[in-house]
Parts: structure tokens; sequence; C-alpha cells
């Protein structure tokens, strides 16, 4: 797409995201976390009916650790209806079968705030794509879950910045279990490397839960995004990595990363409410979807 239509979308985004609006679902989601599971998708259900997408927008130095894995780790995470596959985070690296470990802030339409989140790299069987399926995660912010609804925030401890000297930092503990990542990262030295397509942007056209997050039989949920923001990203150098603790899932400090990704600029998606199935295949359908999305904001601001 034309730089045009990218910030046309790229605004598009961002003005869905209300700093007000997001408090008060704060406050909405707080008091809907005390009912009943039922009674809250059916109220989560009626107002998406209302406004059913929500922008969501990474913000700038979003951190991912790759880690090579086997069938026997993951068993108990990985649903019957995915198998491992091969990938990388980049283009030209080698691929494994793989989990991936993400630190991210976010702003979105309905909550703000920081997550760590581990995903298994699956093949869809019926689909064939790709996917990011969710094993597990932490956030400082409210949490919803398609099988539990609202959850509260599920951090005693939740830093995840950048410093002067050009490091990440990243301290982030649960409140209640043992997941625990305590990192910096040196991303002084800026490269600006070819990403997996089929990881990146097939990938994130198929989204997934699993283990205790299991979606119940729901369909996978997918992002829209302008491909490009998946074109490039920085590698950083294993030696660029200090990792003073990492226990999350089935991964633990005992393991190393084979590749590592940051992302040192923002990332604007527009996803459902409520995770739900769509038909975006490719490259071609989320492209088509931005200008359906460009072109519908153009003729309500002329009504």
């Amino acid at each position: 797409m034309d730089k045009e239509v990218t910030e046309k979308y790229i605004k598009n985004v961002e003005e869905r995201i209300v700093p007000g609006k997001v408090a008060a679902v704060y406050q909405g989601a707080e008091f809907l976390r005390k009912l009943p599971q039922s009674i809250q998708r059916r109220i989560v259900s009626k107002n998406s009916r209302k406004e059913p997408y929500m922008g969501f927008v990474v913000e700038p130095y979003s951190f991912f650790l790759a880690y090579e894995i086997d069938e026997r780790m993951v068993k108990g995470y990985l649903p019957d209806t995915y198998e491992l596959m091969p990938v990388s985070l980049f283009e030209k690296s080698e691929e494994k079968l793989c989990a991936v470990a993400g630190c991210f802030t976010v702003h979105t339409s309905v909550f703000w705030g920081t997550r760590i989140e581990l995903y298994i790299i699956a093949k869809n069987k019926a689909s064939g794509l790709p996917s990011w399926i969710i094993c597990d995660y932490e956030s400082n912010t409210i949490n919803y879950e398609p099988g539990k609804g609202f959850l509260p925030p599920t951090v005693k401890k939740c830093i995840y910045t950048t410093s002067y000297a050009g490091e990440i930092i990243c301290d982030i503990e649960s409140e209640k279990g043992s997941n625990k990542i305590d990192l910096t990262a040196d991303i002084t030295s800026y490269n600006r490397i070819a990403l997996s397509r089929k990881v990146w942007i097939e990938g994130n056209l198929s989204i997934d839960y699993a283990g205790e997050l299991d979606n119940a039989g729901g369909e996978p949920f997918g992002l829209i995004f302008d491909p490009a923001e998946m074109g490039y990203a920085q590698s950083v150098a294993d030696d660029k990595i200090h990792i003073r603790e990492i226990n999350f899932g089935f991964i633990h400090t005992g393991m190393r990363p084979f590749e590592a990704c940051c992302f040192p600029y923002a990332q604007h998606y527009i996803t459902t409410v409520i995770p739900e199935g769509h038909e975006m295949k490719n490259e071609k359908d989320l492209e088509n979807c931005i200008y359906q999305i460009i072109n519908a904001s153009s003729a309500a601001l002329h009504e």
C-alpha cells in the first residue's frame, strides 16, 4: 500500500483509542467480573454488536524471544487441531520447532498496559495456516479470556521500559504463580532484518488459545494490519541479552533463545472485541480489509 493509505489507516486505529473511554471500560470490567460468566458473555456480546472492532496498538520496542522446543515439552499446551512446524522469526534464519516469549506495552480501545505472552507456533491442520497459539500470559491490566470472562491484573511486579543507554529492561513477576521474566537487552546495534512472512503475516491471521486459556472450541481469530509493519525488525544477538531469570510455562532459565527481535516502531491493528473467526488468508485479504476500513470511515465523515 502507498504511504498515504498507510497513514490514514494508522490514524484510524489510533483515533479509536480514547483514554477516557478506556478508563470507563476498566471500571465496567471491575464490576462485570463479579457477575457469573454467562451474564458477562451476554453483556459483552451485546455491546460488541454496537462496535465489534477495537483499535490495538503495540507500542515501540516490543521484544520477542524464540526458543527451540519439542513435542514432549509442550504436551498439554498444543491442541489436537494443530501440529508443530519448523519456523524462524527472520526470513533467512534456520527454522526450528518454536515457542516464543513476547514482552510489550499496548494501548487499545478497552485496556491499556503491559503484557508478557507465551506462544507456540504451529500449523492449523484445517486451514494449513501457521498460527500463534497463546499458552500463558501475565498482565498489569484487566484481561478477558473466552473461557473465564473478565479477570483482574495478574502481576505483583511489572516493569517494561527502555533506558538512555539503549537497553530494554523487563522485570515482570506473577502475583500468584511462578511466571517471571527478568532481563535486559542491548538494542544499540541497530539493524533492519527481513522477517519471516510465514510467521508474522500468515501467523497473525490465525491466533488461538491453548492449555488453561483454551478457546472452548472457538474459531481462531485474526488481526487486521498493514503487512509492511511486519516486514522488518531489529535482530538482537544472543550476547546482547542478559537473562537473570525466565520461568514462563515450559521455558526456563536453563534455556537460551535461538533468535530475538525488537520492533523499534509501533504496530497498529484492528481486531474484534470478542475473538471470532474470519476469512482472511493472505496479504491481499489484509489490504482489502484496510481499504474497506478507510472507505467506511471516509463515508461516515460525509454523512
